[in-house]
């Protein structure tokens, strides 16, 4: 490797660099150590203790351009892009899977049905990680109704492109290549047994992930990967393969609206603006359901988000738990002073 601009490198980040260190990408991270692309080609360095964060943030991540000196990673260059989950558990923490990213490609299988709420998570993260996701359906060979299937999945991943990939036989992976240009990177994000490693090899043309054969009841692969890893393609792009997820949690809200826009631009027209979208009056979001113009699963899921990143913040902010607590104590005073409630 000669040019850094081969694995994402843009000049206007060399006013980043503190004096006196050189770029390297992290291309994966394991206990103590770090694997960078350099322009000398790929080096082990080791993360300086300036860049523990207890918080999961501002620590190293596969995609990070961190400045070197020497057989040190001394500092962490500002990121573009992250897609940041909570760490499973009842925990505040942050984990950021992958960073500096132009995609964040969505993985999903035909084999078997869709699973629109899981697709839309994903895409509610990937809004907020600062990519532009997009939805890969893989397995399209053992699908009987590709079109259709395509079709279920896009009227909901709005403003999203979905594309159907088959690893085997090659279909579809033209589209996916045309989006990785040169020094554009993607993550691939999803549940185990989807296909990504199997669409990471097809992509880099060579075995980069260990694969294992699908079950024949369904169609389903198991968990191979187990590190999230930076591939440089032969077309110049970069991607970044990752585990399988049991679980994603939200860190923020930041790409819930977005994923959910519909129902987001329905409550703008709500009667009131601390409408809880049930039975009050005016509901512009219930008249849409009641209409046949939103599909209460729809409604269901941004719920859903929405009240686990409020819990999240909860967890993670003082000042929103403080203001949260003061706000159900002028409820409770609200309801203690109703002449004719229940006693």
């Amino acid at each position: 490797m000669t040019h850094l601009s081969d694995v994402g490198w843009s000049r206007d980040r060399l006013e980043q660099l503190p004096e006196g260190t050189s770029p390297g990408r992290v291309a994966r991270v394991d206990r103590g150590r770090l694997t960078v692309l350099t322009a000398d080609g790929e080096r082990r360095v080791h993360p300086a203790a300036g860049l523990y964060d207890p918080d999961g943030v501002a620590v190293p991540a596969v995609g990070d351009w961190v400045a070197l000196r020497g057989e040190l990673a001394v500092a962490l260059l500002p990121r573009t892009s992250a897609f940041t989950r909570t760490v499973a558990g009842r925990t505040s923490a942050a984990q950021v899977v992958a960073a500096n990213l132009d995609l964040v490609l969505v993985v999903d299988a035909l084999a078997g049905p869709t699973r629109a709420r899981r697709v839309e998570r994903y895409l509610a993260v990937a809004w907020g990680s600062g990519a532009t996701p997009v939805v890969v359906l893989t397995k399209a060979d053992l699908c009987d109704d590709v079109d259709a299937a395509v079709a279920e999945v896009a009227e909901d991943a709005l403003g999203v492109e979905v594309l159907a990939v088959s690893a085997r036989t090659g279909e579809g992976l033209d589209a996916v290549r045309a989006l990785l240009g040169p020094g554009r990177t993607a993550a691939m994000v999803g549940p185990s047994g989807v296909g990504k490693s199997s669409l990471a090899n097809a992509l880099a043309g060579r075995e980069v992930a260990p694969t294992q054969d699908v079950r024949e009841a369904d169609g389903r692969g198991r968990h191979t990967t187990t590190s999230r890893e930076l591939h440089v393609l032969p077309g110049g792009g970069l991607l970044v393969d990752t585990p399988g997820m049991r679980e994603l949690g939200l860190y923020d809200d930041e790409g819930v609206d977005t994923a959910y826009a519909d129902v987001a631009e329905l409550a703008t027209g709500c009667r009131f603006r601390d409408c809880a979208h049930r039975t009050e009056p005016g509901c512009a979001v219930a008249a849409a359901i009641d209409d046949g113009r939103l599909d209460p699963a729809r409604l269901l899921g941004w719920r859903k988000l929405q009240a686990e990143a409020h819990r999240q913040l909860l967890r993670s902010d003082a000042r929103a738990r403080a203001a949260e607590h003061q706000r159900a104590k002028v409820l409770f005073r609200a309801y203690r002073s109703q002449p004719n409630r229940v006693r």
